[in-house]
Parts: C-alpha cells; sequence; structure tokens
C-alpha cells in the first residue's frame, strides 16, 4: 500500500461532528425559497412562516407549516435539475397502493419542484428504540417491509451488477484513497475485488423485490396510527429481498445484539416465505445472503459517508462510520468469500487510524 498525501484536516473535529445548531428563526434567504412561500400562498392559509424540518443527505430540503385550518404539513423543497419529483410521487403511489404508510400529497409542482405533504411528527423510531421498545416497533416496521416488498417493482431500475458495483467502488475511492490517502498494492486491488464480486454474487441470487434502499430508523416515524410512517424512498429500486431487512437490523445509527439480530432476520424469513416472496431457504442460507448484503451495504456507506463530508461539506455523518467499520469488522471473518475484507482493513491499520481522525477535543 502506498501512502497519498491526504487531504487537509479540520482543525477541531469536535466542531466537525457537532456543528451548531441552527436557529429555527434564521430562515433561508435564496430565491428557491422565496419561490416556495409564493406557490404555497396558492394552496392553502397559512399561519407563520415555514419553519426547517428536518436536514437530508441530498439536494432536497424540508419545511413545516401550520395552516389556518390547525393542520401541520411538510412541505417538500426539491430542486428539478438534482432531485426530480417524478421518481418520488411514483413510488410513492406505489408503496400507498401496497398499503404502505407513506405520506399523502396534497399538492405539487413537478416543474418547480415543491410537494405538499402529510405531517408524520417529528418522533424517528431512533429517538423510541430501546431494548423494551425494540420487539414492538420492529413488529411493526417487519409488518411495512412486507407490504413494501410486495409493492409493484415494474419498470423501476435494476439493482443489478452494475449499481452494485459502483457502489461498492466509493469505499476505495472516497474511504481508504481521498479519506484516508491509501493507495492499494495490485494483490490489495486484486483480493478486494474478488470479495465484491463474491457480495454481487450473493445479491443477485436472492430473490428481487422492491427495495427502499434506506429503510433504517431515520427514515422510519413513530406514528399513533397505522405505525410507522416510511419516508425518503424515491431512491426504490428492484433488488435483493434481503437489502432492506439488513439497512434495518444493522443500522448504521443504533446497534442490537447479534442474537437478537438474527433472530429477527430468521424471523423475517419465515414470514416472507409464508407470504411468498421466497420460498424454502435454510437458516444457514438465509443469514448467509443478510451477512453479505450487510457488508456491501457497509462498504458503500464508508465511502458514501466520506464523499458527503469531502464533497459536499457534511461532516456530521463522520460519527457513523466507527459503527459502520465495526459491522465489517465483525461479520466479514464469518465467510470465506469475505475474509479478505476484514484482513485487508487490519493490514491497513484502518481502527487505528480512524480513531486518530475522530480524537476528542473542547469546543
Amino acid at each position: 500500500v502506498r501512502q497519498r498525501r491526504p487531504r487537509p484536516a479540520f482543525a477541531c473535529v469536535y466542531c466537525v461532528l457537532n456543528p451548531p445548531r441552527p436557529n429555527p428563526s434564521d430562515m433561508p434567504n435564496d430565491h428557491r425559497f422565496e419561490m416556495l412561500n409564493a406557490w404555497l400562498a396558492g394552496q392553502l392559509d397559512i399561519v407563520g412562516a415555514p419553519q426547517p424540518a428536518s436536514g437530508d443527505a441530498s439536494f432536497r430540503r424540508y419545511f413545516r407549516i401550520n395552516a389556518a385550518d390547525g393542520r401541520s404539513y411538510i412541505v417538500m423543497d426539491a430542486p428539478p435539475q438534482q432531485e426530480p419529483l417524478a421518481p418520488f410521487l411514483d413510488i410513492g403511489r406505489r408503496l400507498a397502493m401496497a398499503g404502505v404508510h407513506v405520506p399523502q400529497v396534497h399538492a405539487y409542482d413537478d416543474e418547480k419542484g415543491f410537494a405538499l405533504l402529510d405531517d408524520f411528527g417529528s418522533t424517528h423510531y431512533l429517538e423510541v428504540l430501546s431494548p423494551d421498545t425494540a420487539d414492538a416497533l420492529y413488529g411493526d416496521a417487519f409488518d411495512s417491509l412486507l407490504r413494501i416488498q410486495h409493492a409493484s417493482c415494474e419498470a423501476l431500475p435494476v439493482y443489478d451488477h452494475a449499481m452494485l458495483k459502483r457502489e461498492t467502488a466509493l469505499f476505495p475511492e472516497w474511504f481508504l484513497g481521498r479519506h484516508f490517502g491509501l493507495e492499494l498494492a495490485a494483490a490489495q486491488r486484486s483480493a478486494l475485488d474478488a470479495v465484491d464480486q463474491a457480495l454481487i454474487d450473493s445479491a443477485l441470487e436472492q430473490p428481487q423485490v422492491l427495495v427502499h434502499r434506506d429503510y433504517h430508523s431515520r427514515n422510519l416515524m413513530r406514528t399513533e396510527q397505522n405505525n410507522p410512517g416510511v419516508l425518503d424512498f424515491q431512491g426504490a429500486v428492484r433488488g435483493p429481498l434481503t437489502y432492506d431487512l439488513v439497512s434495518l437490523l444493522r443500522d448504521v445509527y443504533v446497534a442490537w445484539p447479534e442474537h437478537r439480530v438474527r433472530a429477527w432476520a430468521l424471523g423475517y424469513r419465515d414470514r416472507a416465505f409464508a407470504d411468498g416472496l421466497c420460498g424454502t431457504v435454510g437458516d444457514a442460507d438465509f443469514l448467509r445472503w443478510f451477512d453479505l448484503m450487510g457488508l456491501q451495504r457497509q462498504i458503500k456507506i464508508l465511502g458514501l459517508f466520506t464523499r458527503l463530508y469531502l464533497r459536499d461539506g457534511k461532516p456530521r455523518y463522520l460519527s457513523d462510520l466507527p459503527r459502520t467499520l465495526a459491522y465489517i469488522l465483525h461479520v466479514a471473518p464469518r465467510y470465506t468469500q469475505s475474509a479478505p475484507l476484514a484482513e485487508l482493513i487490519h493490514a491497513l491499520d484502518i481502527p487505528a487510524r480512524l480513531d486518530q481522525r475522530l480524537p476528542a477535543c473542547a469546543p
């Protein structure tokens, strides 16, 4: 391995991981926000100004508005050139027809990139998950996932070899290369390519269903009725059965004891079989699908989150890298196909390098 010249690090990582929270009263001062306010004025009577509702890893923005009738709504600002509304509207209709609790669209303008949506509140699954609540909350999430996987995926993009490979390529380019300044030797590159191919082969041999692609605790809202409310589904594709399941149970934002994860995974397998989503799959084979799918997703996340930091100036995702790396180091050694991934990470001393990049310092 050769050491590239790393990019300059921030002087204070505390500030990177804990940026000052914006004051909700400091509203955006830009042309699109003015356009959004003008569009909203033609849709309903609003009390007060729109308030920022949540952040996003994309170009989308969300605002909460209060209407004169006492209801609260979310308005989505999706710049058409970067985030066209058509996929959101299309996938939303498919999921709603399958019985998934997605926001109702009350009005939209696809040319401007605005949509007026139901407000599911502000309680994400991440805020209410605990050892005592997990079974009930995940039970509801499994019910919802079964509906998602029964939804029509006709004419959706396919999670094919090319797409899966583009995702795994984020790991050596952005996480190893641009973040740590590492360049793999030929033998290391060959070993990583072989692991990538094994992960892709495992994904492609699974039953193919509609895949949300970000089915996790920050995109599931705790709702009083028809829990959960499902968000951020516009990137859905046709792909592997276990992708959303491992996204939920090996969540980047919350970790569980392995015995609970495996019990939940096999319990879902049983329900998927009963619902006709898959044929008979033994425990070992299903867990291999689940584990290898998780590795594909997690190496993608390492690359994606560092790209969000380096390219897009969004450092808040860096704090989730250690948990993601821990999943990989825990799971990869279980299988001959994936063990070289853990060996490579240790050979490059990535855990120590990551610790050095996340030092504690005073604000």
